[in-house]
């Protein structure tokens, strides 16, 4: 086998900066950072000088196009590729070139994707706009290869139209509101703050041939019929299990691409159910892990394909057993290293590390819904609060540590002890007794202190971690200004930290809850302390509207109220497409495959009575289940014709929050009314006439 040297490998396909210093004038270098760091444009004259250094470093690598890569509110990325080429010359022959202005701008169409009314059809002009702090890279592929640079899309008016500019500008926010709290608390030599995030990506594997039988699988993403395999997860012998030949040989060709890529992929492992399976990288500033994410995306669907497989990002592609979701791990830290997050040996004396924590306790405790909703998508109903996944109530687990200080806060304003970590005994002489942490983990919390960091467990596996990260900064920040001001005018300053730290602790104690999420003595709790419990991605979106999330993205300039409007109504747009979709595919697979192989089956058993009556035999057991066969293929046929009038009767209702509330309430119902009589006839109907691959096919067989 050939060996992989990491660090020879490592970023080889990205334009870094080890790589800009190398190639660009002295000059250009540092105006193109003075521009990043004091935030102001970049002059034409030194982007072309750099422009005409990406062509050359990118030609050198093979490529042969350019492309800006983009965000649309679609949750994938987008790209328009363009040749190096320019104009022939009068002998035949062509010259390449890459402009300044072509790297900073690109103009893709603005009218054919998801705005929420910004842009009418006729309305077409959109600009793509460089992200000059996400390095650009090549992607090698079947097309050849590629350059590929990371922008921010807008309408022609300046309205966003992706995730990348409110991100960005949720980036600018949060570290504009921890430099003034770090500066009250003496800090002179952070000039800027970053969101860290790292997100850890679940999937699925399935082999490509059998995928290719489900047409749910290819319309919907996940199986709209298919009853229970005879084994599932129930054994737990899957979960950080061997990894299966084939998927590890799949597994190694994905960290090659990805450390090319200059993505610091670091864990890999089975995941708890059967052909799932999860990838995480090392932490990075949110805005290149946004990128970065999309990229391990795209990464593992191309590459499953080359190993004959299809790659599955549904939340819940199977029923019965584990969906797939994505962690967003996200922490503060400053130019300088200082994780503000980090509550050192002595937490209870760390008075920065508790402001900040009992802040993101304000934050997550007053805009519940609004982080709730971030996370929220059509595949994600399926899976949040379904005994797999955390529930669809936010709340915040801190650990037996930090919440004992909280509670000394409230109790008497300050704290003076923290629970210590002690030894965990191992009991044998051939291990060491080890030092335990000071707190358990808790994996039924949606938002968990694990550290040094929170970790919001919510977020589907195919969304784009952009929105809740969006969230998360704007929150966050305003919080930070809170106390800011507060603190800014105090006589004594460490008393009216103290005094903060207590009240928000007081006040927002009810987010708190360190128990089983799953549990359902959890939901009864947390309607008792009033924490919202939105359970559909319908009953969140209504969160968009509300005023005091109006109020707050307008304020921070991260979203307009026109911007978050269109974010509104894209996703009820989008709801009720996705729900439409899937609909559609239930009928026609239940038309077109699974009606006329019930009635074939039926026509056999009938067939077999009567042969085994004219033998003189007893016939009851083949006419017991011709009788069942029969009562289920009504039933089917019933929902069938059910489903067919609501999906109809759903097109013709206004469209936005009524039709997607209507889908949620009716349509996905008479789905499920559908599914039901199906799934019990394939647990019947003999396996060669059943029309698709079963579930015991799609998950054991990779």
């Amino acid at each position: 086998m050939e060996k992989v040297n990491i660090p020879e490998i490592f970023a080889e396909d990205v334009f870094t900066d080890a790589v800009m210093q190398q190639r660009l004038p002295k000059i250009i270098y540092k105006q193109f950072k003075k521009s990043i760091e004091e935030g102001k444009d970049l002059d034409l004259a030194t982007a072309d000088v750099i422009a005409n250094e990406i062509r050359e470093w990118a030609i050198g690598k093979g490529a042969t196009h350019f492309a800006h890569l983009f965000q649309p509110l679609t949750g994938v990325t987008a790209e328009k590729q363009d040749s190096f080429i320019t104009a022939p010359k009068a002998d035949g022959s062509v010259l390449t070139a890459f402009s300044g202005k072509e790297l900073i701008k690109g103009e893709p169409d603005g009218s054919s994707f998801p705005s929420g009314g910004l842009r009418a059809t006729f309305e077409a002009r959109g600009y793509t706009v460089w992200d000059t702090t996400s390095p650009v890279f090549v992607r090698h592929d079947a097309a050849g290869t590629t350059l590929l640079i990371p922008t921010a899309f807008y309408s022609y008016n300046g309205e966003a139209l992706d995730q990348k500019a409110p991100l960005l500008r949720s980036m600018q926010v949060i570290s504009d509101s921890s430099i003034k709290l770090l500066r009250l608390f003496g800090n002179t030599s952070a000039n800027r703050v970053a969101p860290s995030v790292g997100a850890e990506q679940e999937y699925f594997l399935v082999d490509e041939e059998t995928f290719l039988k489900r047409k749910d699988l290819i319309y919907a993403g996940r199986t709209l019929f298919g009853a229970a395999a005879p084994k599932g997860q129930e054994l737990d012998d899957h979960y950080f299990g061997t990894i299966r030949q084939r998927v590890a040989g799949f597994m190694k060709d994905v960290n090659e691409e990805l450390w090319k890529a200059g993505v610091t992929s670091k864990t890999q492992h089975n995941e708890v159910a059967p052909a799932q399976h999860e990838i995480a990288p090392i932490y990075a500033n949110a805005n290149v892990a946004v990128d970065q994410n999309q990229v391990v995306m795209q990464t593992l669907k191309r590459i499953a394909c080359r190993h004959d497989m299809k790659c599955l990002l549904h939340e819940k592609p199977f029923a019965g057993v584990n969906g797939s979701g994505k962690h967003n791990n996200w922490s503060l830290v400053t130019d300088k290293g200082e994780n503000l997050l980090e509550p050192g040996s002595r937490p209870h004396e760390n008075k920065q590390f508790l402001l900040v924590l009992a802040c993101i306790i304000k934050a997550v405790d007053k805009y519940a819904g609004l982080l709730r909703e971030s996370a929220a998508d059509p595949g994600n109903d399926h899976r949040l609060g379904a005994n797999e996944a955390p529930p669809a109530i936010i709340s915040i687990f801190l650990g037996s540590q930090l919440e004992d200080i909280m509670d000394q806060y409230v109790a008497s304003g300050s704290a003076a002890t923290s629970i210590k970590g002690g030894v965990l005994a191992t009991g044998s002489s051939a291990l060491r007794d080890i030092s335990k942490d000071a707190t358990d983990r808790n994996r039924t919390s949606p938002f968990a202190f694990t550290g040094n960091k929170f970790e919001f467990r919510m977020v589907g596996s195919r969304d784009s971690i952009a929105s809740p990260n969006i969230v998360l900064n704007t929150i966050v920040a305003e919080a930070f200004d809170d106390a800011s001001e507060r603190l800014a005018q105090a006589e004594d300053f460490d008393a009216a930290v103290d005094a903060l730290i207590a009240e928000y602790a007081k006040e927002h104690k009810r987010i708190i809850f360190n128990g089983d999420g799953y549990s359902d003595e959890w939901v009864v709790e947390a309607e008792k302390r009033g924490l919202p419990n939105l359970k559909t991605m319908v009953d969140a979106t209504e969160v968009l509207g509300d005023a005091d999330a109006i109020a707050l993205f307008n304020k921070y300039g991260v979203l307009s109220p026109t911007e978050l409007k269109a974010r509104e109504e894209v996703k009820y747009e989008n709801y009720g497409k996705v729900i439409n979709i899937e609909a559609l595919t239930m009928i026609d697979m239940a038309t077109k495959q699974i009606i006329p192989a019930v009635i074939k089956y039926t026509k056999s058993l009938a067939d077999t009575v009567l042969a085994v009556k004219a033998a003189g035999c007893d016939a009851t057991v083949q006419a017991s289940i011709l009788t069942e066969v029969s009562e289920l293929l009504k039933e089917t046929k019933v929902a069938l014709s059910e489903l067919e009038k609501v999906t109809a009767e759903a097109t013709q209702k206004e469209e936005g929050k009524v039709q997607a509330r209507f889908y949620n309430e009716v349509v996905f119902k008479a789905m499920d009314a559908l599914r039901a009589p199906v799934d019990k006839l394939e647990m019947i109907v003999d396996k060669e006439a059943w029309p698709m691959p079963s579930y015991g096919d799609l998950l054991f067989e990779v």
